[in-house]
């Protein structure tokens, strides 16, 4: 195989159906100079002509149409036609694809996938067999959209930072958005939360900076982490910037990406699932429920009470879900009780929402926080507030208590 750039170069296409329409769209993507000949075009090559992407020759091809080209694609399914101009090209000697059986043109057209600024193409050599090469495409496009293939670049290029939401800590919520931009990586910026797991499978000659942050430890402060951003991308390298969950929910991404760009250093943002939203649904608890609850409000504890989200309590009208909020655990019961809370409204704490160490305990928010105390909940967890907590919400309904009921709150751990 080789690769060619048809940028500005002629290359002539003769057919007019929808055969020559999808190889055109090829080519103008690879911004070639496209000459279509044909006595008539399909709707789609209709559309490029009159939007003047293409030259059109409104008539059966003739030899002279090949003058000037640099590759011909010939997709007439007319068999002398096609025939002919393979013949022609050959005494040009310009390379020819022949749509028609391929084995009789002197160039095929890969089955391709691109990722990144890597383009994989697959091509038959013997008989011309155009499922299975598309079959060996998907399969390797498959390995390559799952970060399964070290992709970085081995010659200096523009730097660049990308934040990467890894989610909750199971590697397997990673997107595949977030395993391509590791597979990319020189450098991996990373928390002590997310899917630390991943980190082992990077090849080893990757750098990665730890600047995880613990309750009341920050050993790298924020500002070090944006110089370290911007450096590391100003030496020409890929940098990703692993969080846990997602990086703009209290993930301070919003800091990161204006240091970047301050810098004049380019920047992407990869979404993750938020533990906001997946250490709640790991414990089996929805943040809304048909007939129970409509609404969700994320607050991070160490902000503490909103009036939103205690109005919210207050009415039953919606879910609230705290980040970081078990060594204010006890600030927080008391404080919302003290503003008009019901103090048994249900409230269920998830560590290490996830992961094979994901336990949940639930009590009463009057008793949440001494109940807490004697388990030893420990950072990280995320707080669940409201009717939604109790246990038993999702359980098959039974005769005393029908389909979308709410438990009642005596039936709450003590």
């Amino acid at each position: 195989m080789l690769g060619v750039d048809l940028a500005g170069r002629r290359v002539v296409v003769v057919g007019g159906g929808p055969v020559a329409a999808r190889r055109v769209q090829g080519l103008l993507a690879d911004a070639a100079a496209v000459v279509v000949v044909a006595p008539a075009l399909c709707e789609v090559l209709a559309d490029m002509h009159r939007w003047g992407l293409v030259e059109w020759r409104p008539r059966e091809v003739e030899e002279h149409d090949l003058d000037g080209a640099w590759l011909v694609h010939t997709a007439t399914g007319d068999r002398a036609t096609d025939d002919a101009v393979v013949a022609w090209a050959a005494a040009r000697a310009t390379f020819c694809v022949d749509a028609g059986t391929g084995a009789r043109g002197s160039a095929r057209t890969p089955a391709t996938t691109r990722h990144d600024e890597v383009l994989v193409g697959v091509v038959s050599t013997g008989t011309p067999d155009p499922r299975r090469t598309a079959a060996v495409r998907d399969a390797v496009d498959a390995h390559l959209r799952e970060g399964r293939v070290d992709l970085r670049r081995r010659r200096s290029g523009d730097g660049r930072v990308v934040l990467v939401g890894g989610g909750p800590g199971d590697v397997g919520l990673l997107t595949l958005a977030a395993r391509r931009a590791l597979a990319q990586a020189d450098v991996v910026v990373t928390d002590r939360l997310g899917p630390v797991g991943v980190l082992d499978e990077l090849a080893p000659d990757v750098e990665v900076v730890d600047v995880g942050k613990s309750p009341g430890h920050h050993p790298v402060p924020q500002h070090e982490i944006n110089r370290i951003l911007v450096e590391q991308a100003q030496r020409g390298r890929v940098v990703v910037r692993l969080k846990g969950g997602d990086p703009f929910l209290y993930g301070r991404g919003g800091e990161e990406v204006r240091a970047c760009r301050e810098a004049g250093v380019a920047v992407e943002v990869v979404p993750g699932v938020s533990s906001a939203l997946a250490a709640p649904a790991a414990a089996g608890i929805p943040l809304t429920h048909r007939g129970t609850v409509g609404a969700v409000h994320v607050m991070n504890g160490h902000d503490g009470w909103t009036s939103a989200a205690l109005t919210g309590l207050r009415d039953a009208s919606c879910t609230v879900v705290v980040l970081m909020g078990v060594t204010v655990l006890a600030d927080l019961a008391a404080e919302a009780v003290a503003a008009g809370v019901d103090p048994l409204t249900p409230v269920a704490v998830v560590e290490d929402g996830t992961l094979p160490t994901q336990r949940v305990t639930r009590a009463a928010l009057v008793d949440v926080a001494a109940r807490a105390a004697e388990v030893g909940v420990r950072a990280p967890a995320v707080l669940v507030v409201g009717a939604v907590a109790a246990e038993g919400l999702l359980d098959a309904p039974t005769a005393d208590r029908p389909t979308d009921a709410v438990p009642a709150r005596d039936t709450m751990t003590p």
